[in-house]
């Protein structure tokens, strides 16, 4: 039998435990041969398996004699101490609410009381960086403005997100047209939302943003970084306030007015399932329509899709002419009037 006090979660003491694992191994035993083999007074042996069995896991064996002393047996401890476990993982889980509850209140209090709490100045790339992954890695709903550029983290070095879209976060995303024009950054995108991401693009953004679960927003303030004579970065970090609030408005408005952007597993647009009001229209069609709504550049979408941008653009005059647009302008408005982008 292996030894230490492994069973205090269930909420068994040391000397319970004892007495409990020389039960399980020898099957049968009374107070005395107890005491006789762990090196304990008999008292202390009968205390000890009085509180066992007022917990469920020894009993008194059917073949005691009347009259002799009680000799006990074990109950199995899957059976025994399954109940405990639970019991105590209910209070651990309370006791964690009642927590989060207080630090709340606690925080609330000195919001009140201090305005500074409301917003906090960070300085420094590897600062911001360990700010939003902290931020990410406690947070059941994350939505990102992704600009062009990187003032802390590049996307590419964004790892923990598969993490956390597997565990079952919540990810939205608006990606920002040059962004999306960068080297490699369809394909990343294309992970993200095979993975589990809402992802839509816009022509610009007015700033960079993360916000977890409507109650914390990071929001860079000077861009700084390398090579930039403004020097380190800064970020601010948002609370529960009206400012927080202004700043949720902006994100809803954005996404709103932005294009979604759907992938298949093998990168290519496709709808998140239901009706397919497009069906006439092709996969690789669909993944097109959705960077040129985007408004990505027909070279950038030619290096994507690893063709030509006479080829590009041959597909969308084919597109075009189906839709029975004049323009590219016309045929986006086609595009959603069909739901070919559905």
């Amino acid at each position: 039998m292996g030894g230490g006090h492994v069973l205090e979660a269930a909420g068994i003491g040391a000397g319970e435990e004892r007495v409990y694992r020389f039960l399980v191994g020898v099957r049968e035993a009374d107070a005395a041969v107890i005491a006789d083999r762990l090196g304990m007074e008999v008292d202390q042996a009968h205390r000890e398996l009085a509180s066992l069995h007022a917990k469920g896991l020894v009993g008194p064996a059917a073949a005691s004699a009347a009259g002799g002393a009680v000799r006990y047996v074990p109950v199995a401890p899957d059976e025994a101490l399954r109940p405990l476990l639970l019991r105590g993982h209910e209070a651990l889980e309370a006791a964690r609410r009642g927590v989060e509850q207080l630090t709340e209140e606690y925080r609330a209090g000195g919001r009140r009381h201090d305005a500074g709490q409301l917003v906090e100045v960070i300085s420094g790339a590897s600062v911001i960086r360990q700010r939003l992954r902290h931020m990410a890695y406690g947070a059941r709903e994350l939505r990102w403005f992704c600009k062009a550029g990187h003032v802390a983290m590049p996307s590419d070095d964004n790892d923990e997100e598969w993490e956390l879209l597997a565990r079952g976060v919540r990810y939205e995303a608006v990606y920002e047209r040059a962004l999306l024009e960068e080297p490699g950054m369809v394909d990343n995108v294309a992970r993200s939302i095979r993975a589990g991401e809402r992802a839509r693009a816009t022509g610009t953004l007015p700033v960079r943003l993360a916000i977890a679960d409507g109650a914390m927003a990071i929001c860079p303030l000077m861009p700084g970084g390398p090579g930039d004579s403004m020097g380190e970065p800064t970020a601010a970090v948002v609370r529960g306030s009206s400012l927080l609030d202004a700043l949720i408005a902006l994100f809803e408005s954005q996404w709103a007015a932005a294009s979604p952007l759907h992938v298949t597993d093998s990168g290519e647009l496709a709808d998140l399932g239901g009706p397919r009001p497009g069906a006439n229209v092709a996969d690789d069609e669909r993944y097109l329509l959705s960077l040129v709504v985007a408004g990505v550049a027909d070279k950038a979408i030619a290096s994507q899709l690893g063709v030509s941008q006479r080829t590009v653009q041959r597909r969308i005059q084919v597109l075009m002419q189906r839709a029975g647009s004049a323009t590219r302008t016309q045929l986006v408005w086609q595009a959603a009037r069909r739901g070919w982008l559905s």
